[in-house]
């Protein structure tokens, strides 16, 4: 970033008529004043360069305060920095997620900017041209490759590649050669405007009609918040995607939140397809000077449309007229680190400061979207069946009391037989666990020695193909020994219970001719590679796929006619009071990917539970039932979106100086009537990263001021000393 620097400060005798109150982008709540040089021009939202202690930093103006007089000590602002300002809007919006979330307002400034200290270079692409002599020894599939890069153009080397129906290496070659010589290929752009009569989809009369509710809604320019409600493959894209169009020729600028960097590449060819070009990205893979150009297209308006993951939410937009938000009842959407906030909530709040429509998708939306549609608050669309008159897949119970699998193995008879049946078809089937690596315990069967995570109170993941145990709180690695640490027993660690890695080894057993993907967010390769591998299902190209909740989103997969949910209890067990909620959510989305092409699908739940709320609505189909008995449980019991929740978690590096402060804090709560304060108590995982934990909750009635009592309680309370921290978090989502 680069700064335009003050002229010098006045001399002595003279002193600045303006003062500036500046935001840091560090953990601190108030602006501070600056004196503002007389030949500098600055106005609220500028990006200035300010000193602070003995260093530099940048901060955004908040208010100009006209008249200096007795201030001649204010340190002076250096200079405007070379970045785009902040508008009102944003700055309201910076304030009132402060509010809301008891952060910093410091640390929410953060994120709206662009902080290029931190930024990665944007790597650069080489193409190649025809530029030398004939290679030394020339052979067919040279040749093939020279007449192909003829004309002098320059070609990327996997298109020229593909062109020539040669590998990568044959390009190489010819480069080594001087026969091709590389070239750096220009950036690509950031933000082609997008043409909303490219393509225009064919809707279905359900989704027509929504799709006008939605052109009206943003045709208005005004706030309001819709719920699109529809079953998996009912094309709630594709409706969504005309209230794009509209804000498009509108002229306004629109934001589409995914919840995962995964679902974004099949996103943006879908969102290709129906306009032309891609739009926008914005998310922690995009580099920095991508991310540079990608920010400043945002402010100036050239951006019409970005799709991004949740920081997207605090781009400078210059018009924003619809935000989308999809898979809206998603948990990733949920920061809990530094400043804790939910996107889409504060994609709401947005709206509201832009005077934008927003529009929350999902087949499964949360209770609380829910209830905010019935009561009126958000306007209710419904898209009640699958896009070209497709059957949903019919949903089955496998009673593992009864159909349990032999010692060892964890695909039932019932589900085996359905996966021979499904690969006798040449159809794919879907394996569900939502446990990454091989096994989450290993332990000595001499000892019984437990191998746990030396940072927290966790144990270590066995990751079978790296050869490792790791701890999936910390990320600590350690490699799998051949004797147990504890005794030094040979040949006496055993893996127990199954991870996906697990399932692929059952499932090479059973199936020595299939062809087998595993997906899980912690494979190497990274989102390039999941990516690709995506795509390589889409197309047919294997037979089995076992994941994790990474396939359970998005993605549509044609050929895909069986899913198998290996243990459809697993989030059942929780204390979570969403956890009825989310597990419904979740194998609704899973067993959703069955059956969205032309081939009919179905799905197994493995259960020790079929009775179970959860299991009858997911067998019976009966969503609405799910609901109400759901909604009912929240206000009986008086939690969201009936009451509030927020959680306040102390750690330190010493246990004792947790539990004590966590103490201090209780006793100091003075709750009101009505009002509960519940803990303090050692937290689940107690131990996380070197630093103990206790949590404190706090549960109050719906229309109660919490923020502003948190604040009182919090300020009522020595302040921590030492390593000790309190975070706060309102409506809290993880209980862990």
């Amino acid at each position: 970033m680069e700064t335009r620097t003050a002229p010098a400060a006045p001399n002595a005798g003279s002193r600045p008529a303006r003062t500036a109150d500046v935001l840091v982008p560090l953990a601190l709540d108030r602006a501070y004043s600056y004196a503002v040089p007389d030949r500098l021009d600055l106005a609220p939202g500028d990006v200035v360069v300010v000193p602070l202690g003995p260093r530099e930093t940048v901060g955004v103006v908040w208010e100009i305060n006209e008249g200096g007089a007795g201030r001649g000590n204010l340190k002076l602002v250096s200079g405007k920095a070379d970045a785009p300002p902040l508008s009102e809007r944003l700055r309201d919006f910076v304030d009132w997620v402060a509010r809301y979330t008891l952060a910093p307002r410091g640390m929410v400034l953060r994120m709206a900017l662009r902080g290029p200290e931190q930024d990665r270079p944007e790597r650069m692409k080489i193409g190649v041209r025809l530029a030398g002599p004939p290679p030394e020894r020339m052979t067919p599939a040279r040749a093939r490759v020279i007449a192909a890069a003829e004309g002098g153009l320059v070609h990327a080397k996997r298109a020229l590649a593909e062109a020539a129906g040669v590998s990568q290496a044959v390009v190489d070659g010819l480069v080594d050669e001087g026969t091709l010589e590389p070239v750096a290929l220009a950036p690509v752009p950031v933000a082609a405007r997008p043409d909303p009569e490219h393509a225009v989809t064919a809707l279905s009369d359900d989704q027509s009609a929504a799709a006008a509710a939605l052109r009206t809604a943003v045709a208005e320019h005004d706030f309001s918040v819709t719920l699109l409600e529809g079953v998996t493959g009912s094309g709630k894209t594709e409706v969504y995607f005309e209230a794009v169009a509209e804000a498009v020729r509108a002229g306004r600028q629109t934001l589409i939140l995914v919840p995962e960097i995964a679902l974004t590449a099949q996103f943006l060819d879908r969102f290709s397809a129906r306009f032309g070009v891609r739009p926008a990205e914005w998310h922690s893979g995009i580099a920095g000077r991508r991310r540079e150009r990608t920010f400043a297209a945002v402010s100036s308006g050239e951006a019409a449309v970005v799709a991004g993951a949740r920081s997207a939410l605090f781009l400078p937009f210059r018009d924003l007229g619809l935000i989308v938000v999809d898979e809206e009842h998603e948990g990733a959407y949920k920061q809990e680190d530094g400043v804790s906030y939910h996107a889409r909530d504060m994609a709401v709040v947005r709206g509201r400061i832009e005077k934008a429509a927003v529009v929350l998708a999902s087949a499964t939306p949360s209770v609380e979207s829910r209830v905010n549609a019935a009561n009126g608050r958000y306007r209710d669309l419904r898209l009640p069946a699958r896009f070209g008159g497709r059957a949903l897949p019919k949903v089955s119970a496998v009673d593992m009391r009864t159909d349990a699998p032999e010692r060892g193995r964890w695909l039932s008879p019932p589900l085996v037989r359905a996966m021979a049946e499904t690969l006798g078809r040449g159809e794919q089937s879907l394996l569900y666990l939502n446990r990454r690596g091989y096994a989450p315990l290993t332990l000595c069967r001499a000892c019984g020695h437990r191998f746990q995570c030396p940072n927290c109170t966790a144990w270590l993941v066995e990751h079978r193909f790296r050869r490792a145990l790791m701890c999936h709180h910390c990320g600590h690695l350690e490699r799998r020994p051949e004797a147990c640490p504890a005794c030094g027993a040979l040949d006496c660690l055993a893996a127990c219970g199954p991870g996906v890695e697990r399932l692929a080894e059952e499932a090479a057993e059973r199936f020595p001719d299939a062809r087998i993907l595993t997906l899980s967010s912690d494979m190497p390769g990274g989102t390039e590679r999941l990516r690709r591998e995506l795509e390589a299902v889409a197309k047919g190209e294997f037979s089995i796929v076992i994941g994790t909740q990474l396939v359970a989103k998005g993605h549509n997969f044609p050929l895909l006619s069986l899913v198998g949910v290996v243990d459809a209890d697993l989030g059942l067990a929780s204390g979570d009071p969403r956890a009825g909620e989310r597990t419904f959510q979740l194998l609704q989305q899973v067993t959703g990917r069955a059956g969205r092409g032309d081939v009919p699908g179905r799905a197994l739940l493995q259960t020790f539970q079929p009775d179970h709320p959860v299991m009858k609505a997911l067998l019976s189909g009966d969503v609405e039932r799910f609901y109400a008995e759901e909604i009912a449980i929240r206000r009986e019991a008086g939690l969201p979106p009936f009451g509030r929740l927020a959680a306040l978690v102390v750690s330190a590096d010493d246990r004792n100086a947790a539990e004590l402060h966590a103490r201090a804090l209780a006793r100091a709560a003075e709750p009101p009537p009505g009002t509960m304060v519940l803990g303090p108590a050692e937290a689940p995982i107690a131990v996380v990263r070197g630093r103990h934990r206790f949590r404190l909750l706090v549960k109050t009635p719906r229309g109660f001021d919490l923020q502003q009592w948190l604040r009182a309680w919090l300020a009522r309370t020595a302040k921590p000393t030492g390593s000790v921290r309190v975070a706060v978090d309102v409506d809290p989502m993880s209980f862990l």
